[in-house]
């Protein structure tokens, strides 16, 4: 996909991100990914990122993103499909340009391994990365890798083909800034743990959409809140915030690592086979699963 089509796509609606089902020998499971992606793609989502956070991208060995992001092709449809990519540089325009070839329309640039890094090796890094490919790049300002305004609007001036930013910072100072300084050059993506809980305040800020991991198990509340939201619904937002998210919210605060453990367990109790998280993550405790299987009940396919 063009990057610029690929970039009109990304804000016309809810964005998700697949978990990534592990078969018992704790190998991809292809066959129970193109029914969950199946399924999920029956639902008006704007695009699929495969093999990213929530499907356990810093689990995957590279030469698994191919077949993941293949997979994903085959049975989303018209759903554009944008792959994980991420480490350091040289592994990252490897999976990149892997990536490409197996089909996917775009790449989200998740923040490299372990170390803080300058502004000008962030500019370095995201730059050749971008020059890599033909396909559509969003960068992901997380954790150890945040680009400030001067840096990304270098990055904008030297990449045409850098097309979003996702934030999961929660600095809404920043993304103001940025959403001032670069306008409609990017598209603004909100990409906070559980992001229906900041979806208003990134409204606020300029983003029109986010990426929602929760619809993958309950697809259907997601695209709702999401709609209730840009038409200005608050009182069905509350509703919906007080009666699903913030439990979940509990759930997901029980232990680290539960923002992906508890979507995986999620989309088990709706029936697919997605097998366990991959180290260092672990699964729910049985009395966890007891609280999700309650809490989507409602919503069981």
């Amino acid at each position: 996909m063009d990057p610029i089509a690929l970039k009109d796509s990304l804000g016309s609606g809810l964005l998700s991100f697949p978990v990534t089902p592990f078969g018992a020998d704790g190998t991809f499971n292809r066959a129970s990914y193109e029914d969950h992606v199946g399924w999920l793609s029956q639902y008006p989502a704007a695009t699929l990122f495969a093999a990213g956070g929530t499907g356990e991208f810093f689990s995957l060995k590279p030469g698994e993103i191919p077949e993941i992001v293949a997979a994903a092709k085959a049975v989303s449809g018209d759903i554009p499909i944008v792959s994980g990519c991420g480490y350091g540089t040289e592994i990252a325009v490897e999976i990149a340009q892997s990536a490409e070839k197996a089909g996917a329309d775009g790449i989200l640039l998740i923040p490299h391994y372990l170390i803080d890094a300058p502004q000008e090796g962030l500019y370095a890094h995201v730059k050749k990365v971008c020059q890599s490919v033909g396909i559509g790049v969003m960068v992901y300002n997380r954790d150890n890798s945040i680009l400030q305004p001067d840096t990304l609007a270098r990055l904008c001036d030297e990449c045409p083909n850098l097309i979003g930013f996702k934030d999961g910072s929660g600095d809404i100072g920043l993304v103001r800034q940025v959403t001032a300084r670069m306008g409609d050059r990017l598209m603004y993506l909100g990409g906070m743990p559980t992001a229906e809980l900041f979806a208003e305040s990134y409204l606020g800020a300029g983003f029109t959409t986010y990426s929602s991991a929760v619809f993958n198990f309950v697809p259907g509340l997601a695209i709702e809140f999401y709609e209730k939201l840009r038409a200005g619904d608050r009182d069905r937002c509350t509703e919906i915030l007080n009666d699903f998210f913030y439990p979940f919210m509990e759930i997901r605060n029980r232990s680290k690592g539960y923002a992906v453990s508890a979507i995986k367990a999620g989309v088990r109790l709706q029936g697919f086979d997605t097998g366990p998280v991959r180290s260092p993550l672990t699964d729910l405790k049985p009395d966890e699963m007891e609280m999700m299987a309650a809490l989507i009940a409602p919503y069981k396919r």
